[in-house]
């Protein structure tokens, strides 16, 4: 709840005994005393440093918050750590840092224990009130550093004003030697309480302490009192409350006039509180915008009010004996205690003196308008004023300010009222002021405020509302007997139940349920109290899904709770603003029907038809929804029974659920927003009458409904992108349940004519412009029954097939790639496996390679746009889809799966294993180890399963986390070693160890290192392994995705000289080849690869023979590129290569090779540029490049 037990305790003196607040321990004793003692002993050596300073504060910091919850702990050890750092302060060689962080210490220990508590320990004897007060007469205001030092000095002059003695007898001669008086303490103290009242600190708060305790002396009211309020009057009427100076120092007024009128005595301040209350009426802070003056302005008022009464416990209230639970529970029952209202209560009132001001009604007044106020903290402050002055009133007055108080229940008011009454109501009746006599009243209201709920825009408010309504009964259970709240048990008890299950916001729901525990503890009257309360307890009501669809079921089995909750459902959630709320009330309606299915079939049904064809969007919406979800239930029910759904529902209700969608229709809401709710719920109606097995067969509304399935699947590119998911799975899950109910002439046989339209309509509709129109055809072909594919199915293939490829090919249509790979996938399950069965009805050996081809052509779909790489959706669909695909033929006839078709369907998953996006390589891994391990069905021709098991063991299927690439290339790079995975798993890494991302690059460049350190000195191992980056570089030289990222990995392989065994002959066939391909890399024009494909040349370098004089030709070339970025690439990466490999040129020239390099800008010009170049290529020994011209005239580039 909003309100805790901590928050409606009220201050002592001001009311009833403060009920006991339970807390649970999880801490027994301050168990940092030592190291909080060396903490505090430190400061004298780390004031002096900011960064010890900082760490010594964050951890006394860091200990004391520990104690938030419990900081009663500390209470034994609080002298201590107070006279250590106090020591420090009065200590004439403490440096002002140190006096700083002292008094800093000193308030994180007040904030934790409470400034009330810890400022009593404040030594207050006559010695500290002169060092006390020069001190704080040498502090700067304005210094935001050491607000601390302000504030804790100003509470310590809090304690040590109240010494017994007059004031002026501290002060002695007041002339000072030049002969001008010198001001008297009183009057020192009362200046520093003005200025800092207007402080913009917490200094202000501890100003108002001081205020009240100063000005409450007797010596001081006589000289200062009248003085202080006339200041107080005069700056409440001249400040404005638009400036934020005055705001702060009018802010600082109040709350010392308000502290003032609490500790005084009431003899010495009545005289003063009219004159204040009448400037607080026309100074009219009620209708100020600024809360920090609204609620100070309440706070006064209700001090006013008190001031006004005699302080007295009023002998009508409501008493029920002990507040603690512990004695009511060992209080014998027929202890006079149970006797709540005391048998001589209306002699006893005749005998009280009342004495009732006519200010006391301005009072209530302007507290009873504080309960509307904006600000929660206002409501809350002019609720426990209305508690307060109400128990100093006879009967007769207080039940008056009930019924005013009531009146803030109209639903003409605003949320603000009703949250304000509900917070006003708990707090009377905690204080037994609310008699029994007024809870037939009382309740409705509250009940009504449990479910209160008002839409505003494209939401609503209310749940401060129904939170302080749990407030209330919470406050009932501690405040009234068994007997008295007897007759309204069951209300309260089904309202907090519905607001514990049903409630949207789950700080209401566990209000609720704390309040209903309450009252299970303290009444015992609330029926299955403690059996509910084991299923929606504190934990369990927090997730909504929970409470709408498994606790309520559980609520509803007991009667007393049953149609109170399916009512609540219908009249409140059903239209629902929010549209999930809508969706979990339909399907917790469908779960309550077992439980009352005669009262939903004649009650509760009719009452959702008519709200189904109303105006209202969202009543329509989600009623529509309850129809089918309880129409569903009932059919379900009828099965265990025996009964049909006629037998259970109306003849009016079924004729009433056909016309749903003809009334729709005519109307046009099916078109705008509002047809984005009205499609998707027509079709879950469509498909629970389906599986309700309606008897609508060869009736015209099945066209009907058809119709606007396929009226839907062609406009779906008009709905907003949000609701097109929804929009697409509700459509399939009705068009599904349709063609099973009522397309089927006999068993196994569609009705021909409608399956030759359907079929033809949306293979056509995978033709369509719109992708939309193209994903949901593809997916309505996949979601068809087998009967309606039977005499089909090559139809249906060659159509998919067809848009895999086409759309491929254009780059476009990728989700429309995606649904019809899906959908392939989908049919082939549906249709089933059969080796020799005809390729039209089934999967067989004629149409089961034709598939593979389609669905290995989708694995490698790598298309691009602005959204990314949207081609992984398509792989990742096509990856699923074959293992879908592949267990079923091989359970079915795992003869006609191919060796061949095997081997590239596990190659092309260990490619997809190998890259670099961690879904699409986890996905693959998974499905890639599925496969491996699946024993039935076995999948056969799993090119080398020994060693496969070997490198993925069982236990690899859970334990392996493919996300992580710390543990997935340290298992994929083993496939390296086996001949018939090398090509493919080499062609995934190529795109992980040439990519950006630091943690792929790491640690899939780390495994394959390991495996190249493995096969090192393997030569036929390795120069398999080199033929085979060959063979990737050579198939993909015009693959910009590829090329860059294998010359990438190329690079890093010849830094790490993985190929120094090559490195040994002169010329070897794998560096003339990578020389060769390098050539028609460097070709290109993007900046990327040429760039790549200098540092393979540089890498190059390395080999012997007449190969490297050429790879320095190529990046002699290079110097003089079109590009200036390319050219100052190449010399940079050449000055580094000369550094690593000495042996390049003559040791004579080196050092002005490298002064050449690293000086000359070669971002200049190319004339410029050419003549280092060729400069170079003389000291190199390489002829200078020559260009042909396209004139028949040779000079050099």
């Amino acid at each position: 709840m909003a309100v805790t037990d901590a928050e409606s305790g009220c201050p002592a003196g001001d009311g009833p005994e403060a009920d006991p607040v339970a807390r649970a321990c999880v801490l027994d004793g301050f168990s940092e005393r030592d190291e909080t003692r060396a903490l505090m002993s430190s400061l004298p050596e780390v004031h002096g440093d900011m960064k010890s300073t900082e760490f010594t504060t964050e951890r006394f910091l860091v200990i004391m918050d520990r104690y938030q919850e419990q900081p009663h702990l500390l209470d034994p050890h609080l002298e201590w750590m107070l006279n250590l750092i106090l020591d420090f302060v009065r200590s004439e060689k403490s440096p002002s840092s140190l006096v700083h962080l002292s008094f800093k210490f000193l308030y994180i220990i007040s904030k934790v224990r409470g400034y009330k508590v810890f400022m009593q320990l404040l030594p207050h004897e006559v010695a500290d009130l002169q060092p006390v007060l020069d001190l704080l007469s040498k502090q700067d205001p304005a210094d935001i550093e050491t607000w601390e030092t302000r504030y804790m000095l100003l509470l310590w002059l809090s304690m040590t004003c109240l010494i017994p003695f007059d004031l002026s007898r501290l002060d002695g001669n007041l002339e000072s030697d030049g002969g001008k008086a010198r001001e008297s303490t009183m009057e020192r103290i009362l200046a520093i309480a003005k200025s800092y009242l207007s402080a913009n600190d917490s200094s202000r708060d501890a100003a108002c302490v001081l205020v009240s305790k100063f000005m409450t002396r007797p010596d001081v009211q006589q000289k200062c009192l009248g003085e202080f309020l006339d200041w107080s009057l005069t700056t409440i009427f001249q400040t404005n409350d638009e400036l934020l100076n005055d705001i702060r120092l009018l802010n600082g007024v109040l709350q010392s006039l308000a502290k003032l009128f609490k500790h005084g005595k009431r003899d010495d301040l009545l005289q003063y509180a009219p004159t204040i209350l009448r400037c607080l009426e026309q100074r009219h802070l009620s209708e100020s915008s600024q809360a920090m003056l609204r609620k100070p302005g309440v706070k006064l008022i209700q001090r006013l009010g008190l001031t006004f009464l005699k302080p007295r416990l009023a002998a009508w209230r409501y008493q029920r004996g002990n507040r603690s639970l512990g004695a009511n529970l060992s209080t014998s029952e027929s202890a006079s205690a149970t006797d709540a209202l005391t048998p001589h209560m209306d002699t006893q009132e005749q005998k009280e003196d009342y004495d009732i001001p006519g200010e006391v009604e301005t009072v209530i007044e302007h507290l009873l308008v504080g309960l509307k106020d904006k600000e929660t903290i206002v409501r809350w402050s002019a609720a426990k004023g209305n508690g307060r002055v109400t128990g100093r009133l006879p009967r007769e007055l207080a039940d008056e300010v009930v019924g005013s108080l009531l009146d803030c229940f109209s639903f003409q008011e605003t949320d603000m009222a009703w949250h304000g009454g509900c917070l006003a109501l708990a707090e009377l009746s905690r204080r037994g002021l609310l008699l029994p006599s007024r809870l037939t009243e009382v309740v409705p209201l509250i009940i009504k405020s449990l479910t209160y709920d008002e839409k505003r825009g494209a939401c609503s408010v209310g749940s401060n509302v129904r939170d302080a309504a749990c407030y209330v009964c919470w406050s009932f259970a501690r405040a009234y007997e068994p007997k008295d709240l007897e007759p309204f048990v069951t209300q309260i008890a089904s309202a907090l139940l519905i607001t514990t299950v049903f409630d949207r916001n789950v700080n209401c729901r566990r209000a609720a349920s704390a309040a209903f525990q309450e009252n299970v503890g303290r009444q015992g009257t609330f029926p299955h109290g403690i059996d509910i309360l084991t299923a929606a307890d504190y934990y369990a009501v927090g997730n909504l899904n929970t409470c709408f669809l498994n606790i309520s079921v559980y609520v509803a089995s007991f009667p007393e709770y049953t149609n109170a909750m399916i009512d609540h459902l219908v009249a409140m959630k059903i239209n629902h603003w929010d549209g999930v709320i809508r969706e979990l009330a339909s399907k917790a309606l469908h779960n309550l029907t077992p439980q009352a299915p005669d009262y939903m079939a004649t009650t509760v049904l009719p009452q959702l038809l008519s709200m189904a064809v109303g105006i209202d969007l969202h009543s329509r919406h989600g009623a529509i929804l309850a129809c089918a979800e309880v129409t569903h239930a009932l059919y379900k029910l009828g099965l265990q029974t025996d009964r049909t759904v006629l037998d259970m529902i109306s003849s009016e209700c079924v004729e009433a659920l056909k016309n749903i969608h003809q009334k729709l229709q005519d109307r046009k809401q099916y078109r705008g927003l509002g047809g984005e709710l009205m499609r998707p719920a027509m079709c879950t109606i469509i498909e629970k009458l389906s599986l309700s097995k309606m008897p609508f067969k060869n009736d015209p509304v099945i066209a009907d409904w058809q119709g606007l399935i396929d009226d839907t699947i062609k406009n779906l590119h008009l709905v907003s992108s949000g609701a097109k998911d929804g929009i697409m799975a509700a459509l399939l899950a009705a068009f599904s349940a349709l063609c099973e109910e009522y397309y089927e002439v006999e068993a196994g046989q569609a009705d021909s004519q409608i399956q030759d339209v359907l079929v033809s309509q949306y293979i056509e509709g995978l033709k369509s412009p719109q992708m939309l129109t193209r994903c949901g055809s593809a997916l309505t072909l996949g979601c068809l029954p087998r009967f309606m594919i039977r005499g089909k199915l090559k139809q249906i293939f060659e159509g998919l097939q067809q848009m895999c490829a086409l759309s491929q090919k254009e780059g476009r249509f990728t989700e429309a790639r995606r649904d019809a790979v899906r959908a392939i996938a989908q049919v082939c399950v549906t249709v089933g496996v059969s080796a020799r069965g005809s390729p039209d009805s089934t999967l067989c050996s004629e149409n089961v390679a034709q598939v593979y081809d389609t669905l290995l052509e989708s694995i490698n779909d790598y298309t691009t746009d602005g959204r990314g790489n949207i081609g992984a959706w398509v792989r990742e669909a096509a990856m699923t889809s074959l293992m879908d695909v592949t267990l079923v033929v091989a359970s079915g006839s795992p003869e006609i799966l191919s060796p061949d078709i095997v081997r590239c369907m596990m190659c092309g998953l260990a490619k997809q294993a190998a890259e670099k996006i961690d879904r699409y390589r986890a996905h693959a891994g998974n499905i890639f180890l599925r496969l491996l391990h699946s024993t039935e069905p076995a999948v056969p021709h799993i090119p080398h399963q020994d060693e496969l098991l070997t490198i993925f063991p069982v236990e690899t299927t859970t334990s392996l986390n493919w996300n992580a690439p710390s543990q997935a290339y340290q298992y994929i790079t083993q496939l390296l070693a086996l001949p018939q995975y090398q090509y493919h798993t080499l062609l995934g890494l190529t795109a992980s160890v040439g990519d950006i991302t630091e943690s792929t690059v790491q640690f899939s460049s780390k495994s394959l290192f390991d495996h190249m350190k493995g096969i090192q000195e393997n030569e036929a191992a390795l120069t398999q392994f080199g033929d085979t980056l060959l063979r990737v570089l050579r198939n993909n030289l015009h693959n910009c995705r590829v090329a860059t990222s294998s010359l990438k990995m190329l690079d890093q392989m010849l830094s790490n000289n993985c190929f120094e065994i090559f490195t040994r002959q002169e010329n070897h066939p794998f560096c003339v080849e990578i020389l060769a391909l390098c050539k028609e890399f460097k070709k290109t024009k993007e900046i990327q690869k040429l760039s790549a494909c200098v540092a393979v040349f540089c890498g190059l370098i390395q080999f012997q023979g007449e190969v490297r004089k050429k790879v320095l030709a190529q990046l002699l070339m290079l110097l003089c590129h079109p590009f200036p970025v390319i050219r100052k690439t190449t010399a940079g990466q050449m000055y580094e290569m000369v550094l690593t490999y000495d042996d390049v040129m003559d040791p004579e020239v080196l050092d002005d090779v490298m002064t050449l390099l690293s000086d000359t800008n070669w971002e200049s010009d190319l004339a410029t540029v050419r003549t280092h170049r060729n400069q170079l290529c003389d000291w190199l020994g390489v002829p200078r490049p020559q260009v042909v011209a396209k004139q028949s005239r040779v000079q050099a580039p």
